[in-house]
């Protein structure tokens, strides 16, 4: 029996897409990753209409937290790049999708347009979010009551970018007393850990120096 084509032919020659079996592990992974997404893009329009535009924002990143722990670098600007840019995108393929050929854009389809742009542009020149890579301020915004934004600007905020995707660079180191005392008590240990280095140089006995003056006059 001739085997079936359906089973045997190929897709244009190009490359073959890879399919996972639909049991497997790496299948239930991109399953959940893309329910999160949805979620979150779902969570953001919602939260968006109800808090207004600076709180829907801390909000949207409040519950890209995981469950434990912080996120790495890597794993910050893919919440930013893969879910808070595209997060109208669907909006706007719809407004696309209704607008019948040859009648010019709506003004929602144009702002949709100019805030993807304008936040894309701000992505890759540098964007300023709340810092999830660190500890402390991690655990302080798992605290927030979802509604005061005065608490979160509190707490330590950063720029990344996707020009420099390994390059953080601190904004606002935070004013919450427990930001405060970490970074006195960070700055004490670094000036500490200076002084260890200095101190077999300050430490050599003035002898050794009276010494070696004798020698030399002695040449």
């Amino acid at each position: 029996m001739a085997p079936s084509n359906a089973a045997t032919q190929k897709s244009g020659g190009g490359k073959k897409e890879k399919v996972f079996h639909p049991q497997s592990r790496k299948a239930g992974q991109l399953v959940r990753t893309q329910l999160r997404k949805s979620k979150l893009v779902d969570q953001a329009k919602e939260r968006h209409k109800k808090l207004g535009s600076q709180a829907s924002v801390y909000s949207f990143f409040y519950h890209a937290l995981p469950p434990e722990g912080e996120l790495s670098l890597e794993e910050l600007h893919f919440v930013v790049s893969d879910i808070w840019l595209p997060r109208f995108d669907q909006e706007l393929e719809a407004e696309k999708a209704s607008r019948r050929k040859g009648r010019p854009k709506s003004a929602k389809e144009h702002k949709l347009e100019e805030q993807k742009l304008r936040e894309t542009e701000g992505y890759r020149t540098g964007i300023e979010v709340i810092d999830l890579t660190h500890p402390t301020n991690v655990e302080l915004f798992r605290k927030w009551d979802q509604n005061e934004a005065a608490y979160v600007q509190q707490l330590r905020f950063i720029r990344i970018s996707s020009a420099s995707p390994e390059t953080i660079v601190l904004s606002r180191p935070g004013h919450h007393p427990l930001l405060k005392r970490e970074a006195t008590e960070e700055k004490a240990a670094a000036e500490a850990a200076m002084d260890t280095d200095e101190a077999p140089l300050r430490l050599e006995p003035s002898s050794r120096f009276a010494s070696t003056m004798q020698t030399m006059d002695g040449i």
